[in-house]
């Protein structure tokens, strides 16, 4: 079904199954009892950890999002995932992707996949142990990238998160934790991060602030839904802290971090400056491993640009399944034909000149040059895989001028969708 769903991504099942014998077959696979989506990622998560064997570093994203299924109110099983006041229904996923230094995504390492049962007040929330809160997935997905870590003891992995996962329990499961993964965790200010130095009994933002500016770094910030793209230029400062953990979870040990402070100098014009402060289990001793945390950081954007695949181009949030437990099959395969497609997009930017093949089999690149080539004879050499996808993304409607700079997402699902056809005539004409 992977493979189906892969050649048309934006199609609905009885779309992408080509026959109503093939779709029948999908529904009747996707709700059978004796099919668990976490069996259908296991493939995958072994495929992933072989290609992060073969790294000396490897930078681990995690980060969560939701899955609204409102517009289909009679699916059942489905929780909330807006305020009670919204009504709104849906899934609530938390995945964990690894990324080269570079980038390039190499496949999921972890997913947690739930309804909610419901909100509930903030305090109550708040007294429960941290095995019982939501939050807890942070500390999930570490443990699972640390059982990875320590079947991979030559590569280092570091596990990267917003200012969600700012909770005192991630950095005390990494000090318990011989041979995990490392931690490179933005710090939330509004927790006011308290620190156990003898000289000082100052808040980490306070102390930080106090530092030499160790110098300035440029660093691109991708874009969102509230930004444009932009170069900008950071004042950095760092020094070694020991954070103390918060009254309700005082139970817990100090943990020992290195702190980056990175705040942007002279933003544009009535646009809110960058401030990260980033805490991390890595040593920070000189000046290029701070700038070198800041590069990870900002390489976490990758799983952001991996939900957009996954709702815009693999458009999990139209599928009208009954049930959570076709939804959460589906999705586990709609998961990874989201991972191809963004592998493929930084694939062809981080290796251009590998032959194609390494992405493409000989039917499709046969039949994507002889099609947007017009021609009836393939080259006797696949072309390079940059080539290759230049090429794939003219089927999805880029126009590969000079200034248009290497194709997207966005026209690549759309040109897989076409290649689909195109390889299944150029098969039947020859």
């Amino acid at each position: 079904m992977t493979g189906l769903f892969y050649d048309k991504p934006t199609a609905n099942i009885p779309q992408a199954s080509g026959s109503a014998m093939a779709a029948k077959a999908a529904y009747r696979f996707l709700d059978n009892e004796k099919v668990e989506w976490q069996a259908i990622l296991a493939p995958h998560y072994a495929a992933t950890e072989e290609r992060v064997r073969e790294a000396p570093l490897v930078l681990v994203a995690q980060d969560t999002t939701t899955l609204n299924y409102s517009s289909h109110p009679h699916t059942r099983g489905l929780g909330p995932i807006g305020t009670d006041s919204e009504a709104v229904r849906g899934l609530m996923v938390h995945d964990t992707m690894a990324f080269t230094p570079q980038g390039t995504p190499l496949g999921l390492l972890d997913l947690q996949c739930w309804a909610r049962e419901g909100i509930g007040h903030r305090h109550e929330r708040y007294q429960k142990p941290i095995e019982e809160k939501e939050s807890f997935k942070w500390v999930e997905s570490y443990q699972a990238v640390s059982t990875v870590a320590k079947r991979c003891r030559k590569t280092t992995l570091v596990v990267m998160a917003d200012r969600e996962a700012d909770i005192h329990e991630v950095f005390a499961a990494k000090a318990k934790t011989p041979h995990g993964a490392e931690l490179l965790i933005r710090a939330e200010r509004s927790r006011n991060r308290k620190v156990l130095e003898e000289e000082t009994t100052e808040s980490l933002w306070i102390l930080l602030e106090q530092q030499p500016l160790i110098g300035l770094r440029e660093i691109l910030i991708p874009p969102n839904e509230k930004r444009a793209a932009r170069q900008a230029i950071l004042a950095v400062r760092t020094r070694p802290v020991t954070l103390k953990p918060p009254a309700r979870s005082a139970h817990l040990s100090p943990v020992a971090v290195w702190a980056v402070l990175a705040q942007e100098i002279n933003p544009p014009a009535k646009v809110e400056g960058l401030e990260w402060m980033l805490l991390t289990t890595v040593e920070v001793k000189h000046k290029a491993d701070a700038f070198e945390r800041l590069e990870w950081y900002a390489k976490r954007w990758g799983i952001e640009v991996y939900h957009r695949i996954l709702k815009s181009g693999c458009r999990v949030e139209a599928r009208q399944l009954e049930n959570v437990r076709r939804l959460r099959n589906c999705l586990a395969i709609d998961l990874v034909v989201a991972w191809r497609i963004h592998h493929l997009t930084t694939l062809g930017r981080e290796t251009p000149d590998v032959p194609c093949t390494v992405y493409f089999t000989p039917s499709e690149w046969r039949a994507l040059t002889t099609f947007v080539n017009e021609t009836k004879t393939p080259p006797d050499l696949p072309p390079n895989l940059n080539e290759a996808v230049r090429l794939l993304g003219r089927l999805g409607g880029h126009l590969g001028r000079t200034g248009d700079g290497p194709p997207g997402t966005d026209v690549l699902w759309r040109g897989m969708a076409r290649l689909a056809d195109i390889e299944f005539a150029y098969d039947l004409y020859h």
